[in-house]
């Protein structure tokens, strides 16, 4: 079997970003030249190990097995090029990814604790939605990854083996409302109240949910001011501009100007925090990222 490191590299990318398209447009090359490349890796394998779906492109068993391989070989090349530069690093390196919501409450903390007890590893962070930090995960692109689920708690995707869970907290969510406005002065809002709010919400699809409008909220929600980022979405709230739907452990990095109300008429909300990675025996390191980002509960 004949087969480049630039194909591997092209078969990790496309499980990762779960579309021809966005593997271009992460490594740069034509939809055309990743096109090429995958059929090139099928001929040379003699099977399948693509599956196209209406909704992306999704790796067969024949390419999981393959990217499992390719995981080790692409480590094995980066760490022959370190060493024939020069380049090799001192310390154990461990790629984290998280959550927005995870970015501002947890990670600081974690790596704060981190570089207390082990000073000798690097962590290296980014930042995507539970279903691109899995792909991530299991294109081995990251090592660990905080992600959020709701109950039931069901399995993040269908590939065996099942990633390795562990909790770090259950988070219940809140809504984030200027300290002026029409609920200063409060601690709770009914749901009721909410159903003509004007809100600030995260864009979203169903395969990439992101936080914003009140889960289960009646009626048709008034979205007026639509972003990703959380310091922009807590801004306008403090500037009396709307109301959003926020994880109760963002209370310690609110600016002023913002109020958190729990919300009466409906059952909470909780969310679960947990730190994902592939099943398997971790490397002391990653067991050492893991135990910061759990101490963090």
């Amino acid at each position: 079997m004949d087969i480049s490191s630039t194909g591997l590299r092209v078969l990790r990318q496309i499980a990762e970003s779960g579309s021809f398209t966005a593997a271009a447009a992460r490594l740069g090359y034509t939809q055309s030249a990743v096109s090429r490349q995958a059929a090139a890796l099928e001929h040379s394998a003699g099977t399948t190990l693509f599956e196209r779906r209406p909704d992306g492109v999704r790796l067969t068993p024949a390419g999981l097995t393959l990217l499992r391989h390719a995981h080790t070989i692409l480590a094995s090349l980066a760490a022959a090029e370190r060493e024939l530069t020069g380049t090799a690093t001192r310390t154990e390196v461990v790629r984290l990814g998280a959550v927005q919501s995870a970015g501002s409450a947890t990670l600081p903390a974690a790596l704060a604790h981190l570089a207390a007890a082990d000073p000798q590893i690097t962590v290296t962070t980014r930042e995507g939605t539970t279903p691109a930090l899995i792909r991530a995960l299991r294109a081995g692109s990251l090592d660990l990854a905080v992600l959020t689920s709701r109950p039931p708690h069901r399995p993040f995707d269908s590939e065996v083996p099942r990633l390795h869970l562990e909790t770090v907290a259950d988070v219940e969510l809140v809504v984030a409302a200027s300290s002026t406005g029409d609920f200063a002065g409060r601690t709770t809002v009914h749901l009721d109240e909410l159903a003509e709010a004007a809100w600030i919400a995260a864009p979203s699809s169903n395969a990439e949910p992101l936080l914003g409008v009140w889960p289960g909220l009646p009626g048709r929600p008034r979205v007026v001011h639509s972003a990703r980022d959380w310091l922009t979405k807590l801004q306008l709230v403090a500037g009396g501009f709307g109301v959003t739907t926020v994880p109760s452990r963002l209370s310690t990095v609110l600016p002023p100007g913002v109020s958190l109300l729990r919300v009466d008429g409906a059952p909470p909300e909780i969310r679960r925090v947990l730190v994902a990675r592939l099943s398997g025996h971790p490397t002391p390191a990653i067991t050492a990222v893991t135990q910061a980002i759990t101490s963090t509960g």
